[in-house]
């Protein structure tokens, strides 16, 4: 198989299924003769047309506006936010039409959208460019959540949200985009690799939507991560030489719960790491879900490494990230607790 890195196996995805489904179309900020702020879409126009890789003026509003008239009208649109920090003002379309449209027509319509987005630090980009808004898409019911860690599931989930009938929020970690995390957040150097990746099939494949991977197979203690802190987790998790399950929870809406139950239950801890803030932050709804579940086989109260709670600092960008040294230190006292 082919190596590419995360933003080759997305540009491969959208590039499979414009090419497979005349539906698909892609739509977004400087998606099509400029391929793309960080170059996810290039040369997409180029090979498919300026009527099926489109590019939209700076009006993210719009942007989901003319996805969701698109969906209803049969198309299968792929909506590029440039940066997650931008959706916001597209987020009432979102929430209020395009997560409601299958319930609220008692299922006459669907919306098959994907909205793409990169999210988390890396590129010291201050607060306008860095954010992880992931929880508050996880709270709209009638919404899919995505964030891979690696190229080969990137392509097969992004082909498999391409593909659902209902809508998928897709979020990309920057830091992942030009090949692997060594998981040392410790490192301004890290993020901008030229390794090229991992290997992915060159054809179409996909992967299912609302199903964990286990990455790592241990006794010792679970870790519940996704995006960039699965790499995090794997590089603290080796350098103590601790034999822990990390699951990266790929699809954190809908929610693999069984996965983290069978992991839970075996290892009696829970650690749970990721880049957005911790107060109201996702890994709130996994610590709940946890103890509901798995409560009688807790070993020891769980833990939470996340972003602090502040506003994105610029200048201290590293410190704000959870790195190998936090990890570390939350798996160490988890560990002697109980």
């Amino acid at each position: 198989m082919p190596q590419m890195n995360m933003i080759q196996a997305l540009n491969s995805a959208m590039d499979i299924m414009l090419s497979r489904d005349a539906a698909v179309i892609v739509i977004g900020e400087d998606v099509g003769y400029f391929g793309g702020v960080f170059r996810t879409t290039d040369g997409l126009q180029r090979k498919h047309g300026e009527q099926r890789v489109i590019d939209a003026p700076i009006a993210e509003g719009g942007i989901i506006g003319a996805a969701i008239g698109m969906g209803v009208n049969g198309l299968r649109p792929i909506a590029e936010i440039q940066f997650a920090d931008y959706i916001y003002p597209g987020f009432d379309q979102i929430a209020s039409q395009l997560a409601k449209l299958r319930y609220r027509t008692g299922g006459d319509f669907t919306a098959p959208v994907t909205i793409r987005t990169p999210c988390g630090g890396g590129i010291r980009g201050g607060q306008t460019h860095s954010q992880s808004p992931e929880g508050l898409f996880t709270h709209v019911c009638g919404l899919k959540v995505v964030m891979p860690s690696t190229p080969y599931d990137a392509k097969g989930l992004l082909i498999s949200a391409i593909e659902d009938d209902d809508p998928v929020v897709f979020f990309e970690p920057k830091r992942l985009y030009n090949g692997p995390f060594d998981g040392d957040a410790d490192k301004p150097a890290v993020p901008w690799s030229t390794h090229p990746g991992g290997e992915v099939p060159q054809d179409y494949y996909s992967l299912p939507i609302g199903r964990a991977e286990l990455v790592a197979s241990g006794e010792e203690l679970t870790v519940l991560c996704y995006g960039t802190m699965v790499h995090v987790a794997q590089a603290a998790a080796e350098r103590l030489q601790i034999a822990a399950d990390i699951i990266d929870i790929r699809t954190l809406l809908p929610l693999d719960v069984a996965t983290i139950k069978q992991s839970v239950e075996k290892t009696g801890r829970c650690l749970i790491v990721h880049e957005a803030t911790r107060f109201s932050g996702y890994g709130a709804e996994l610590s709940a879900t946890v103890v509901e579940e798995c409560f009688y086989s807790l070993e020891a109260p769980i833990r939470r490494v996340c972003g602090f709670d502040t506003p994105y600092p610029h200048a201290f960008e590293w410190e704000y990230f959870p790195g190998q040294k936090r990890v570390m230190a939350a798996m160490q006292a988890l560990l002697e607790e109980g």
